[in-house]
Parts: structure tokens; C-alpha cells; sequence
């Protein structure tokens, strides 16, 4: 069958899709929360992790979604891109079915919740991403993007995309670096998550390479973006290594300290090697303005 005539039909577009991937799922949490035996605290917390787990690959498509068509263009990739916004109705649904779980454990079993599930910092990070979910969601419908400008609605889903991928990688991360016993699914999702923004710095770089005016990056600007590039890359593989030292010395000041326990992600040990190749990705595509191009100044 000619896979342009697959990817354009109903049943894999728009809510048809949204309906192909949500239902099955709802199926699956139902299931798997009655096996859980919701009459303990255990099982809710439980059912915390799992719903979060069914949610965490949507995410990562939505953040991929745009970066994949920009370096593979093809008919895949742009019936990916057009459905972006039903994948993230998906992780919407999952994230809602969390909060459920969420409000049960917070209601019902109050001291189980205090006592073994409760941090305040995981809570800040965690409304945070709900707000951003909502807002996400809501603007998402015409009737409601009808009335924001360009500006407003780019900055509600850009800030939005990268406070909900940053809490699910930010856990695999720490599950890694910090934690023992990692399972391999905490290696698939930390991998699959850094996969998403490295291509999206990767289709900016194309972008970047592309329409820069000016003459060539000098070799010192690429030797510096590859030096970059690289070290970004190696300490991704090894943040053992080095996130004991540089957790320590990002919290040595008294009020960096206090900010660990309130202000989410601090001091962002879990970003620093995509933020290095995406300072070298620029140091790469840097370009020195010709003087001749920039407007003269008539004498006076």
C-alpha cells in the first residue's frame, strides 16, 4: 500500500490518532492501577511511576517533531510534524491520569504521602510543568489561540516544551548518576531524551549554517565548537564522574544552597552537556559580519 495514502488517512490523523494511541493507553493504566491494589499508599505511588513512564515517550515525540523534519524531510516526518500537536494531547491524557493518582495519594493517604512521597522541591518542579501542560492544552484550540499574538503563543509552548522534557530527562538523569541500580528503561528514556534536544540543536545548526550571512567561521571559533561539541557529548556518557564535584562547587555559596531546595532543576547538573554542544553548535555557525555590509555613517 502506498505510504503516502496511509499517512493521509483519518484513522492515523488529527483526533483519529489522538483516539488510536489514547484509548489503548487509558486501557492499560486502568488495568495496570486495578493489579496495583489501590487501597494502600504503595500501590497509588506506584501508579504514580507508571503513568509517568506511559507519558515520557509523547514528550519526547513533541519535542523532536520539528527538528527531525528540518534534518530528514520526507513524508514520515512531516505526517509527524502535522500530528505534534494530537502526540501532545496524548502525554496530556497520561500527565492527567498522574494527577489523578497525584490527588488520590495527597487525600487519602495523607501521612504515606508526607512522610515517604513528598518533597518540596519535586513538588515545585512537578506544578510547574502543570501549569505549562494546561496552558499548552488550552491555547492549543483555535478559539483560544485566536485571541494571543504570535509572540505570546510561541513563548507559551517553547518555555512549555522545555519545562515538561526537562522534568522526565532531569529524573532519568539523576536515576543515573546518582542513584544505583538503574533498569534499562532509565537508560532508553535518559538516551531518548537527550536524543530530542541534541537533534533540535543539530536542525539549528543546519538552520544556522544555512542563512548565515557573512564570510566563513574562523578556525579558532570551529576548533572551539568541536572542543565544545565533544566534551558535551563525553560528559553526557559519564556523569558519575563528575557530578559529585560539580554539584559541590555550584552550592558552595550559602544562597545557591538555599536555592537547591526551591528553585527546580538547580543547579542544572543534567543540562550542562547539551548546553555545551549547543554552545559549540553556535561557536560552529559563527559568523564576523563583513564591515562593508554594516550601513556607513555619513561623515558630518
Amino acid at each position: 500500500m502506498n505510504l503516502d495514502l496511509i499517512l493521509k488517512s483519518k484513522a492515523v490523523n488529527g483526533w483519529g490518532l489522538f483516539g488510536l494511541i489514547a484509548g489503548p493507553m487509558c486501557l492499560v493504566i486502568i488495568a495496570e492501577s486495578i493489579a496495583a491494589d489501590l487501597s494502600t499508599g504503595a500501590g497509588v505511588s506506584q501508579m504514580i511511576g507508571f503513568s509517568v513512564r506511559i507519558a515520557v515517550p509523547f514528550i519526547y515525540l513533541v519535542v523532536a517533531a520539528s527538528s527531525v523534519h528540518i534534518l530528514f524531510p520526507s513524508l514520515f516526518s512531516r505526517w509527524w510534524l502535522r500530528n505534534r500537536p494530537y502526540i501532545g494531547f496524548c502525554f496530556a491524557v497520561a500527565m492527567a491520569w498522574q494527577a489523578t493518582f497525584i490527588f488520590i495519594m495527597s487525600n487519602v493517604y495523607r501521612d504515606y504521602y508526607y512522610q515517604d512521597v513528598y518533597l518540596l522541591r519535586d513538588e515545585i518542579e512537578g506544578s510547574v510543568g502543570y501549569i505549562f501542560l494546561v496552558a499548552m492544552v488550552v491555547t492549543s484550540f483555535r478559539q483560544v489561540r485566536a485571541h494571543m499574538n504570535q509572540v505570546q503563543w510561541k513563548l507559551v509552548h517553547t518555555f512549555g516544551i522545555y519545562v515538561l522534557w526537562a522534568y522526565p530527562f532531569s529524573v532519568y538523569w539523576w536515576t543515573l548518576n546518582y542513584y544505583e541500580n538503574p533498569t534499562l528503561l532509565d537508560y532508553v528514556y535518559y538516551w531518548a531524551g537527550f536524543l530530542a534536544v541534541a537533534l533540535r540543536i543539530a536542525a539549528w545548526w543546519k538552520v544556522r549554517s544555512q542563512f548565515r550571512d557573512g564570510p566563513a567561521t574562523h578556525a579558532s571559533f570551529k576548533f572551539l565548537g568541536i572542543v565544545l561539541i565533544v566534551s558535551g557529548l563525553v560528559a553526557s556518557t559519564n556523569g558519575l564522574l563528575w557530578q559529585n564535584a560539580l554539584t559541590e562547587f555550584l552550592t558552595t555559596p550559602t544562597w545557591s544552597a538555599e536555592l537547591v531546595l526551591w528553585l527546580p532543576f538547580w543547579p542544572f547538573e543534567p543540562f550542562f552537556p547539551l548546553f555545551f554542544i549547543a554552545l559549540g553548535t553556535m561557536a560552529l555557525t559563527f559568523r564576523k559580519r563583513d564591515a562593508d555590509s554594516q550601513p556607513q555613517v555619513a561623515a558630518s
